[in-house]
């Protein structure tokens, strides 16, 4: 993991790092699935899981500052 020693423009100083999403292997039917969820939501296929694990690590108690704004993490009723 790379880390950045500047922290982002109005993010206080929880720094920006890069992180390395490879090696997965799913099935053809999950992949299509996947590959039409993020077209329809208008987003990259690494942003759209960035997002999941968000949503499932806030459902778990986490807080943590990042790309998302108010609501992008919220479970929708």
């Amino acid at each position: 993991m790379l880390t950045s020693s500047r922290p982002r423009q109005g993010q206080g100083q929880d720094p920006i790092v890069n992180i390395m999403l490879s090696g997965g292997r799913v099935t053809t039917t999950f992949r299509e699935a996947l590959f039409d969820a993020t077209a329809r939501e208008g987003l990259s296929v690494n942003e759209y899981c960035l997002m999941a694990a968000a949503e499932k690590l806030r459902a778990s108690g986490h807080q943590f500052s990042g790309i998302f704004t108010p609501g992008d993490t919220e479970a929708s009723n």
